[in-house]
Formats: C-alpha cells, structure tokens, sequence
C-alpha cells in the first residue's frame, strides 16, 4: 500500500491545527524568528519504523525549507540507541510541528512494530496476518498503511468496501441463507460475500449457500481445525479467515488449523506507540 502526497498532506494539515490552535505562543515568546535548528531522531527501543514520510509532511506543512535526512525507510528494523534520522530547518517552525510529528511517526511505527510480530509467528503457514476496522478515528488510512508496512494485509477499509455478513446482519436477516441470499440479489457481481458463523450448523448453511469467504469467529482450536477440514473438503474455493480471541499467544495454534487470513484488531487498537525522542540544538 502507498499513500498519496496529497492524503499525507491532507492529515498533516489537519492534525496540526488540532495542536496549534491560534499558534504556538511558547516559542513565539522564546524563540527568536529567525533562529535556526538541528535536530536527531533518536530511538529508545527496538522497532520497525513507520511513517518518516509523514512526519516530514507535517514540517513541510509549516515550512518547506525544513529538510529531514536518513539512511533508513518505512519497514526496516531500528535498533534502541540508534540516531535513525536528522532535521534541520527554521527552529520556530521544528518546535511548532514536532510533537505532532512525533505522536504520528510514534503510532505508526508502533503498529508497524505489532504487526511484524505477527507476522513473525506466523511464518512458515500458510496464513497471512490482516487487519480490522478496529482502528483509531480519522486515522484509518494511516494505521492500515503501517499494518502493510509491517508485513500484514489489509481488510476491508470501510463498509463501502465489502460484504461481511456478520452475527447482527444474521439475527436480523433471518439467518444465515437468508442474508447471503438478500445480499447476492444486492450487491453485483464483482463483490465477493463474507460471513461470519460461530458453529457447524452456520458453517453448513454457508458453504451450501456459496459464501465466497467464512469467517470462523471465536472458534477454540479443535473446532477451528474441524471446520476447515469440512470446508477443504465441501468447498475448497471457499476463503477460510479466522477472527476473535487473537493474540500472539494464540495465533500460531490458529494458523496451524489451515486458514488462509487471520484478522488481528489488536495490530491497531492494541499497538503501543513506540518510544522516540527528536533532541535539537541551535545552528
């Protein structure tokens, strides 16, 4: 997944005004305008990073002269101690922007660094790690950018982009034939269908109802195994994806049952911001 400029700049300008307000009356009072500043990007734990680019933006956003270097880009491992970017521009404009820049490049890396470890557990299966709606409002876009950024998927990025049948659609559909069949007749040709069911019975009604992808949702490990195996075996162009009770602990046992996706919330609503820090000193 990449992101357009003009997203980025789209979310720079925005965030921005959330923490600038009227402007940033501290530096205004301690800062000489046209004061220059140097500043380092230095990592305090273990990551992947996520989102330089995005945090150059937001600068860029106050002052195009502000100019970020590093040898290092989105996806690749920074070790704790590391020096992993510099900047210098006008100082008025880096104190301005930086904490908005670094709660960004923080988050993102942090599920950036989530999701590799996922990703990591599941090496070797057949199973690819994928995301959720789960994510934090108004930063969809970018936290599902961190999630490919760390090796997982995207999921449907919002309910204009899929079908997914789930257990409310159920009970007030009728069942689960009878919401694949209302939306078959709905939706066109080009949309796949995606259901959710949580034992045999829905799992039989799928299949015998041509859903394209099942959701095994909150399944215990023998069941999981036992529902993919029906699935291989009655329907093996169906999708098998895997949701609920997810954790590393638990998501190696899942692969291991055969499915193809394994929907992670926890990549975004879970992902703990990483520790940076940005240190500056005069020019």
């Amino acid at each position: 997944m990449e992101l357009d400029a003009g997203i980025i700049y789209a979310f720079a300008s925005d965030l921005l005004k959330e923490d600038l307000g009227r402007g940033d009356i501290t530096t205004q009072a301690t800062v000489r305008g046209g004061a220059r500043a140097r500043g380092r990007f230095l990592a305090k734990q273990n990551f992947v990073l996520c989102g330089l680019e995005i945090a150059e933006a937001v600068f860029n956003t106050l002052d195009m002269a502000i100019e970020i270097e590093s040898r290092f880009f989105d996806g690749e491992p920074i070790s704790a101690h590391t020096e992993f970017a510099r900047i210098e521009g006008p100082a008025t404009a880096l104190l301005a922007g930086e904490r908005t820049a670094l709660n960004l490049l923080q988050r993102l890396s942090g599920v950036a660094t989530l999701t590799k470890a996922y990703v990591d557990r599941v090496a070797g299966t057949s199973a690819k790690i994928v995301d959720t709606r789960k994510t934090t409002p108004g930063l969809r876009v970018l936290e599902k950018y961190a999630v490919t950024v760390g090796g997982g998927r995207n999921h449907r990025f919002g309910l204009d982009d899929g079908v997914l049948i789930k257990d409310n659609h159920i009970a007030l559909a009728g069942g689960v034939r009878r919401a694949i069949e209302l939306a078959r007749n709905e939706v066109h040709h080009l949309l796949k269908i995606e259901v959710e069911v949580s034992n045999r019975a829905q799992l039989i009604e799928a299949m015998e109802s041509r859903a394209d992808v099942i959701m095994l949702d909150n399944m215990n490990v023998e069941e999981m195994r036992e529902s993919v195996r029906i699935i291989r075996d009655r329907a093996p162009a169906c999708i098998i994806e895997a949701s609920g009770g997810v954790s590393l602990e638990t998501v190696r046992q899942i692969a291991e049952c055969g499915v193809d996706l394994i929907s992670v919330g926890a990549v975004t609503h879970s992902a703990t911001a990483v520790d940076i820090s940005l240190k500056m000193m005069p020019v």
